[in-house]
């Protein structure tokens, strides 16, 4: 079993995310996880992130707040405790559109040539 404390997870700059505060909970350490690391993000009102896509596919879970997610012009609202998986290629673009932060928990499969 590997344990990291949350007062230990490091910050991480998402490319192409604005308003957005991310800590690393698992992944790219020594006894971490060898398939997918576990991201912590804080995103202020107006913060979001795209519209761009990766070459992955990421799993997002609202822990609180609401965050809208659009691809393809098509708007969903998440809201606490629901998720949603992005198949790689897709494009979708976030937006918290309340004036409360919105904490979300990513998933993302590790890119090849990072991996543990």
């Amino acid at each position: 079993m590997h344990i990291k404390r949350f007062d230990d997870a490091q910050p991480y700059v998402a490319p192409n995310h604005f308003g957005c505060h991310g800590l690393r909970l698992q992944g790219f350490e020594a006894g971490g996880p060898t398939n997918q690391w576990v991201g912590f993000s804080q995103f202020l009102p107006a913060g979001g992130a795209g519209p761009d896509a990766t070459t992955f596919e990421k799993v997002y879970v609202v822990l609180e707040g609401e965050m809208t997610v659009i691809i393809d012009g098509t708007e969903t609202i998440l809201r606490r405790y629901d998720s949603c998986t992005i198949p790689a290629h897709e494009v979708r673009k976030l937006e918290n559109r309340t004036n409360h932060t919105c904490k979300m928990l990513v998933v993302i499969p590790y890119p090849p040539e990072a991996k543990p």
